[in-house]
């Protein structure tokens, strides 16, 4: 990622099995040249694994890294509330029963009201192709906007690389996600690829972003 000049960053633990060795080894991360520094949680946990998540989460957040969350793995509202706005919540493909429209996060949102927005340009397209629900949750929720997912989304929910009619979809609503707000590729892609798809998010949105892996 520093071999592209990038100055933000997600770490991810996407199973629950992956949270504890995140936790033990990322004081011993070199972060300094990074700006921006968020954690996805894992995207399936149980009632009694989200108590200690959150008990576990909370200290990066209240040291001022966004914590993403699949809304609908939550299982008490109450455990993720003391986060406030470091509380990301993402909005969800079509295989989820909840997060995927601007309706079903206004529920979320409604319950915690000073989480903030993760948004998943790809979830957005797979969910409606024609962009209007991406335009509708960016114009709803901009204010809540405080990082970006990027990558395409296949059929079967699979994240790839960037296509040139995924690009072209996302160019669409661009003009909605502001200049300051941090972009983490998820495309899963080699080393040797990285470049072409950082160019590729470049093209859909016109500025830097980082790669996530």
């Amino acid at each position: 990622m520093r071999r592209f000049g990038s100055r933000v960053a997600e770490l991810s633990a996407l199973r629950i099995g992956e949270m504890a060795p995140l936790l033990e080894g990322i004081h011993s991360l070199d972060l300094s040249t990074f700006e921006y520094v968020s954690v996805h949680a894992p995207s399936s946990f149980t009632a009694d694994e989200e108590v200690w998540l959150a008990d576990v989460l909370l200290p990066l957040a209240q040291q001022g890294w966004p914590i993403v969350v699949h809304p609908d793995v939550i299982h008490s509202h109450a455990c993720w509330a003391p986060f406030g706005r470091s509380l990301c919540i993402e909005n969800m493909d079509k295989r989820k029963p909840a997060g995927r429209t601007a309706a079903e996060l206004a529920s979320v949102f409604e319950i915690l009201p000073e989480a903030s927005l993760c948004f998943d340009i790809a979830h957005a397209r797979q969910c409606d192709p024609s962009m209007t629900e991406a335009f509708r949750i960016l114009r709803r929720f901009g204010s809540r906007l405080t990082q970006v997912h990027m990558s395409e989304v296949d059929v079967t929910s699979r994240h790839l690389p960037l296509t040139w009619v995924a690009i072209r979809a996302f160019a669409e609503v661009a003009e909605l996600i502001p200049a300051t707000v941090p972009v983490i590729l998820e495309s899963p892609v080699p080393l040797a690829g990285m470049e072409d798809e950082v160019h590729a998010a470049l093209e859909a949105l016109g500025r830097a972003v980082a790669v996530a892996r």
